[in-house]
């Protein structure tokens, strides 16, 4: 009998369980051009909020990269340890956002709402807004 309500409950916790994946972790960046891995992005948290900072550039030429588009504290800063976003708040289970998130590349900040792909909690949607316009991009979970 015991067996029986330890396999119920066991089942009933399972999906509870899967929707309780973390967008904390570390992941991979993927160029929307080309589908090649651009960065390894590590989320964590930042006294109760998430934070995004570029760990590694997979491109080795570009591992010495400066941010020299960028302005302010992160003009020619290192690309590789910044931090592109923090304070990015939980609006929902999986879901962040009230934060800008930085683009290297350009070196400008757009608003941001990052969350996990429902269909597949390996896929980190990053979305970026400038207006009414925006741009998704699905960074995949590093392992």
């Amino acid at each position: 009998m015991k067996r029986k309500y330890f396999f119920i409950c066991l089942m009933c916790m399972g999906p509870m369980l899967l929707s309780a994946q973390e967008v904390f972790g570390t992941w991979k960046t993927v160029d929307d051009q080309d589908g090649s891995t651009k960065s390894i992005v590590s989320a964590m948290d930042q006294n109760g909020t998430l934070a995004l900072k570029i760990i590694e550039i997979t491109d080795k030429e570009r591992r010495d990269a400066l941010c020299e588009k960028c302005k302010g504290a992160e003009k020619d800063a290192s690309v590789l340890g910044m931090v592109i976003a923090s304070g990015l708040k939980k609006a929902s289970d999986n879901t962040y956002e009230g934060a800008k998130i930085l683009d290297p590349e350009s070196g400008k900040w757009y608003r941001c709402k990052v969350w996990l792909d429902t269909k597949d909690p390996n896929r980190l949607l990053v979305r970026g807004y400038v207006g009414f316009f925006y741009r998704t991009q699905t960074w995949i979970r590093v392992k």
